[in-house]
């Protein structure tokens, strides 16, 4: 896989040249198995699966087929790249799965047309990871009355009845990850009143606004709060746009949040055209190049919160217990739980080694 320079200038900046993604965070209850970062076919792909190890979860073993529908947005986004490409590998572990990809289209109208004529094909489950949660939410309901079970990835479903599973990462969990480990470095350096910036991802998702809400919580108990903040679009070129009008705005600053790696490659080029270095930086989601950064320490990145793309895999692997009537062999109830909700955890210096080869 091509790696990024994080500091590359604005002109290599394009968001289709991005394949950045996450780190990954097991759901260790799932699947009792390696994690392989690679598909073994000399691509270069570093998915995130499970294997199917029958000996060690007896739900691994081949059993009745099952026919997963799935539809994510396109793959533009580093992280987005990662949760497709996660899904399609996780597939191809069960010989008992038949992977049937629908095109998301460039906007939630094209997603749901999209979806309602995948839900005509009847498959025994569908996977979406939607443009938008709310503006999906009857995609759901229509195939969950349709009876088809409903895997809602990422960006949640306001409505209950419109998915059997809803599997995602800890959105206000990031934030507090990120604002206690600057409280914690702030204390080190012995900074009590420092000027913190924020640069968010896209504020109409909801995700978003429970990244903030985290963060201003954690900092808030600390005695701190976000000195500026502004909202990129998940991709490098608006991250540095963001992030050089934030930089103009706060001519000196302790502490900096963006909330997502593949942004921060564009704010950390902003911050090198700033010639600026009197900060630190904490990231989101654990891209490969921000886990490089980070143990490299040549940069103002010194950690990066996790949220994984690791959870397509999983929910792949569920949405195939589901199909087949299922529960998870590690529990003691016999049905797929309704909620699973990935935990963040922080990367930095001194354990980026263990998270390097769980990056993209």
């Amino acid at each position: 896989m091509t790696q990024h320079d994080p500091l590359r200038p604005v002109r290599d900046l394009s968001r289709r040249r991005l394949l950045l993604g996450g780190a990954a965070v097991g759901a260790g209850a799932l699947l009792t198995a390696c994690t392989s970062n690679d598909t073994g076919d000399g691509s270069g792909g570093n998915e995130q699966v499970k294997a199917a190890d029958s000996s060690a979860n007896p739900n691994s073993a081949p059993g009745q087929k099952v026919v997963i529908g799935f539809s994510a947005p396109a793959a533009d986004h580093g992280w987005l790249a990662a949760i497709t490409k996660n899904a399609e590998a996780q597939a191809k572990v069960f010989s008992d799965v038949e992977f049937k990809t629908v095109a998301a289209g460039a906007d939630a109208a094209a997603q749901r047309a999209a979806l309602s004529t995948l839900i005509s094909q009847k498959p025994n489950v569908i996977v979406m990871l939607p443009h938008d949660g709310k503006e999906l939410n009857a995609s759901g309901l229509e195939a969950m009355k349709a009876g088809i079970p409903v895997v809602n990835l990422d960006r949640a479903f306001p409505d209950a009845l419109a998915y059997r599973l809803q599997i995602k990462g800890d959105n206000y969990g990031m934030g507090v990850a990120a604002g206690r480990y600057i409280g914690e470095q702030m204390k080190a350096k012995g900074i009590t009143n420092p000027i913190i910036g924020e640069i968010a991802g896209m504020d109409e998702l909801e995700l978003t606004k429970e990244r903030s809400a985290g963060f201003a919580a954690e900092l808030a108990v600390l005695g701190f709060k976000v000195a500026n903040r502004r909202a990129a679009r998940f991709t490098a070129d608006t991250g540095q746009a963001e992030a050089s009008q934030l930089l103009r705005a706060l001519p000196k600053m302790d502490a900096l949040w963006n909330h997502d790696d593949d942004q921060g490659i564009g704010v950390l080029a902003a911050v090198k055209q700033a010639n600026r270095s009197e900060f630190i930086m904490v990231g989101g989601a654990g891209s490969l190049a921000a886990i490089q950064a980070i143990a490299a320490d040549n940069s103002v990145l010194k950690a990066t919160v996790t949220y994984s793309p690791s959870m397509a895999s999983s929910a792949i692997s569920l949405a195939r217990l589901i199909g087949q009537g299922k529960g998870m062999s590690d529990l003691v109830e016999l049905q797929v739980p309704k909620e699973i909700t990935l935990a963040s955890e922080t990367i930095t210096k001194e354990n980026a080694s263990a998270y390097t080869k769980l990056g993209f």
